[in-house]
């Protein structure tokens, strides 16, 4: 049986074996973006090594005097939650931040089961899993109450110290702070996880109601909004893109595209942005349930998961379209095209708005997200661990996740154009774009203040029904002016209603 160390020692060995095993992602930013050449690099270096050992044996310190044998489990699973994190942040380059946090706390188990590989167990098995035992396998001596109270304030003025000779780099630090936060085993998680439920109990329990609209005419008119999923414009051949991954919209009449970006480089804030009058950081009633709510149809059908509360009466998962459904494609996002046109046509409503809310280009399996007869550029990338990838595979990939965009949105367009006696319209925009191993960089959920391009230039595609419907011309639009634009083209006025956030001309 092993001898018992005392509580000192003990902790630092902990705090040790965390640097030693997870702070490579931390200390590797530090390194490429500090001088560590210079007598101040390696001084700041040595300075930070040595923070991390005391300030996290100090935390260890006071949890295990604290909580005894509980404060080990927590150890244990902060290993377990370190080896993932740092998994995660090698393979996928994505940061622990509290927006992360969220992309987390809102995913389902298709999205969560698709990074499941062999990788991943094994960062678990050798980083997290094998190292818990040592917490467990090694004992220490209780520390008495006197002693514990001796050891706080010393080590509190040793750290105090030693910010204190490092105040030349707190500039660099502060302008860092989001990064190194975010890369910080295991406090990340930890302190962005509570920002996280703090920002979530901040906002407005119920949706802030909008002043009351009116339909201002009786004319036939339908607004199909469809939310793409991770679509960056950069491959979008309309946008310029060499390969040619829009054969069938650049074959078709009064389709327009416009530069746009992103509000986020997430999911649950994309869509908010979309659906939302404009950016105020609280929850106002979105478009589905204000138009709902002032007497228009409102149809919601979806692949995916989320957006805002949505309040009305036809809401359509993807296990509700599957049984109106037959074919290879309803396995797919073709799925929330099936006996659309009848619904719409079954409709008693002169004011029309259906929003389609896609998952067609959400990584990391983008081989997956497509029939195998649109696997138009090989090879693929078939990994989730997309690193193992070539660039070429992975853009291939990702590239068909395109084409078969294309294919949805133009089969779409051939459905309105059967509406006879209805004024039509289909805008697809995306709720942000997508990283494919630019600088390392995969997928998305990049803070935006440091994101790449990739994940904010987003496509915002447009198709009108005759070619009497103007649109303006716009060198860059938001996601916000879709509200406004949905209400201009189905007539619908309101108070707040802008004209210049509208993309139509006006009548």
């Amino acid at each position: 049986m092993l001898k018992k160390t005392s509580l000192v020692y003990y902790v630092l060995i902990i705090s040790f074996v965390n640097l030693v095993l997870y702070q490579y992602p931390f200390f590797k930013y530090v390194i490429s973006n500090v001088e560590v050449a210079s007598v101040n690099g390696v001084f700041f270096l040595v300075s930070l090594i040595v923070l991390a050992i005391v300030l996290n044996a100090f935390v260890f310190y006071i949890g295990l005097y604290l909580l005894r044998s509980v404060a080990k489990l927590i150890l244990a699973l902060f290993f377990i939650l370190n080896a993932l994190c740092v998994y995660f942040i090698n393979n996928y380059g994505v940061l622990i931040d509290k927006s992360m946090i969220g992309n987390v706390l809102n995913t389902n188990y298709d999205e969560a089961s698709s990074f499941y590989s062999f990788g991943l167990v094994l960062y678990v098995l050798l980083l997290g899993v094998l190292p818990s035992f040592l917490i467990f396998k090694i004992e220490y001596k209780p520390v008495k109450l006197k002693k514990f109270f001796t050891h706080i304030p010393l080590t509190l003025i040793f750290l105090l110290a030693l910010a204190y000779i490092n105040s030349s780099n707190w500039l660099w630090i502060d302008k860092n702070s989001k990064i190194i936060g975010s890369l910080v085993m295991p406090w990340s998680y930890v302190v962005n996880t509570n920002r996280y439920f703090l920002h979530k109990s901040q906002k407005n329990e119920k949706q802030i109601l909008l002043p009351k609209a009116t339909i201002k005419n009786t004319k036939k008119s339908v607004a199909v909004l469809v939310i793409g999923e991770s679509a960056r414009s950069g491959n979008f051949s309309l946008y310029g893109y060499e390969k040619n991954t829009n054969p069938l919209l650049s074959k078709i009449e009064n389709v327009y595209h416009f530069n746009a970006e992103s509000c986020a480089t997430y999911t649950t804030a994309g869509v908010k942005c979309i659906l939302e009058h404009k950016n105020t950081g609280k929850l106002f009633e979105i478009l589905p349930n204000y138009l709902f709510r002032n007497d228009v149809e409102v149809i919601w059908r979806t692949t995916n998961w989320g957006e805002p509360k949505v309040a009305i009466k036809n809401y359509q998962k993807r296990a509700d379209l599957e049984r109106l459904c037959e074919g290879e494609g309803c396995a797919y996002d073709e799925v929330l095209l099936s006996g659309l046109k009848e619904q719409i046509l079954a409709s008693n409503k002169d004011k029309i708005l259906v929003v389609l809310h896609t998952s067609t280009s959400h990584g990391p399996l983008y081989n997956k997200k497509y029939p195998a007869q649109f696997n138009k550029f090989t090879p693929v990338c078939e990994s989730v661990e997309l690193a193992n990838c070539t660039q070429e595979e992975l853009m291939n990939a990702y590239d068909n996740t395109i084409v078969y965009t294309d294919y949805i949105l133009a089969s779409l367009i051939d459905q309105l154009k059967g509406l006879e006696g209805y004024k039509s319209s289909m805008i697809y925009i995306s709720d942000h774009g997508e990283s494919l191993g630019e600088s390392n960089l995969y997928m998305h959920g990049i803070p935006k203040s440091i994101a790449p391009k990739e994940q904010l230039e987003i496509p915002f595609i447009v198709w009108v029904s005759n070619d009497t419907i103007k649109l303006k011309e716009s060198d860059m639009l938001s996601q916000h002016h879709i509200f406004h634009s949905v209400l201009d083209f189905l007539a619908i006025d309101s108070p707040i209603y802008d004209k210049y956030m509208s993309i139509f001309l006006e009548d």
